[in-house]
């Protein structure tokens, strides 16, 4: 028999974490956690990661991909306020998204991590990507995947 009192803290959770790259895969996570933190009273934290590449320094200035953060972080504020859960958004700058995001939700003692993901076939099977498989493994915290339908398939059962 299963662990009932254990799964009720599954419902339960009360901080989560978005990562965001301004998809619709995550903006469905996005609108996801916003209404199980509404249910709980909980708090949501979005991130949005750019990727810097070895060859600059960590903390290279990055305009470009920094103005398009923010305009997907304040996307990502306003979808809690239509929610009506008030979104905490953040631009970080790491070598790979995958650690900044399980590192976010170690110093933040996240519950949940929900991530979006697209259904990509790339070999001919779904796979996740490199952030995705990153985070499953070494997460500190649960980890919801929401996998957006194949391209074609909405509507179907």
């Amino acid at each position: 028999m299963p662990d009932l009192k254990r799964l009720s803290k599954i419902t339960d959770a009360r901080r989560f974490l978005v990562p965001t790259d301004g998809s619709q895969a995550a903006f469905e996570a996005l609108d996801f956690a916003c209404t199980q933190a509404k249910r709980t009273k909980g708090q949501v934290y979005v991130v949005h990661v750019i990727e810097v590449k070895r060859t600059r320094p960590l903390d290279a200035e990055m305009t470009l991909e920094a103005t398009r953060g923010e305009h997907i972080l304040a996307d990502a504020e306003r979808l809690g306020e239509v929610v009506g859960v008030e979104v905490e958004g953040e631009l970080l700058q790491a070598r790979e998204a995958g650690h900044a995001i399980v590192d976010e939700a170690i110093e933040r003692a996240i519950d949940v991590i929900v991530l979006g993901t697209e259904y990509t076939k790339p070999f001919g099977d779904y796979q996740t990507g490199r952030t995705t498989q990153y985070v499953i493994k070494q997460a500190p915290c649960q980890v919801w995947i929401l996998r957006m339908p194949a391209r074609g398939s909405e509507g179907r059962a």
